[in-house]
């Protein structure tokens, strides 16, 4: 007999940002086969409409809205879109973020801003937007992809680290405040995944040193003691972990997935 699918999440209702591709696209996917039904935003409406599709053919309720995270007006327009078209929200997934490097040394003062609005401030907006849905029925699940970089500092990523380090502090103070509505607060923190985000990162790489591409994938590939990129699909395990109720005692954390080179 076939195995039967683990619908850990059926009846559940999710909003994942950043889905139009890599891991927010690997989430949305994953909590829909293990039953929720997902709403899902980015800025490419094709790739919105292609990831609906998919989820709709699992047999979950799906919509999407084309939104720019880093403007609250925009982020309120979707979520009264969202909630509505869901009829509530039990799950939140804040997944859209961007990476940019520079040396700090003449460290233009656009990427700064950049950083911190798409890593950090989104995360604020979206989050601010969904809570009092989350608090009047008192349950609910905030996951936020942050990254190694939220747990240590490396060369010539300031901005990205200071905005990931942000959304870390965030999720541990929210988690203390919305645990007496049983909400949970965690952070998923994943070292170099193998995304079209890593794609540009790579190719910054080759424009900047005149490596080859495999010898500048090879240089983030080291970076992990496993030797590897990890898989959007672990990521978006520990997302669907996250967001059942067996989970209940997990708040206020800070997952990392990047092979063993941050132990703590």
């Amino acid at each position: 007999m076939a195995d039967q699918p683990n619908l850990a999440l059926a009846g559940r209702r999710a909003v994942v940002t950043g889905a139009g591709r890599g891991i927010g696209r690997c989430i949305a996917l994953a909590l829909a086969q293990a039953g929720a039904d997902v709403a899902v935003t980015a800025r490419t409406q094709s790739e919105l409409e292609t990831l609906v599709a998919e989820i709709q053919a699992l047999g979950r309720k799906s919509l999407a809205v084309c939104c720019d995270v880093t403007d609250a007006d925009q982020v309120r327009h979707m979520a009264e879109t969202l909630l509505a078209g869901l009829g509530g929200l039990d799950i939140l997934v804040n997944n859209a973020g961007n990476a940019g490097s520079h040396k700090f040394a003449n460290h233009p003062d656009d990427l700064w801003q950049r950083m911190l609005a798409v890593n950090l401030t989104s995360v604020y907006y979206v989050t601010k937007e969904f809570v009092p849905t989350l608090t009047n029925q008192r349950w609910g699940r905030i996951i936020t992809v942050a990254s190694i970089a939220s747990r240590i500092g490396d060369r010539y990523i300031a901005a990205y680290t200071a905005a990931k380090h942000g959304v870390l502090g965030l999720t541990r103070a929210l988690a203390v405040e919305l645990q007496p509505h049983n909400i949970t607060v965690n952070a998923i923190c994943p070292g170099y995944v193998d995304t079209p985000m890593t794609d540009a990162s790579i190719a910054n790489i080759v424009a900047r040193t005149g490596m080859s591409q495999a010898q500048a994938r090879e240089t983030l590939e080291k970076m992990s003691p496993q030797r590897r990129l990890m898989e959007p699909e672990e990521v978006a395990a520990i997302a669907v972990f996250l967001a059942q109720d067996i989970a209940k005692g997990i708040t206020g954390q800070a997952i990392n997935l990047d092979g063993g080179g941050v132990m703590s």
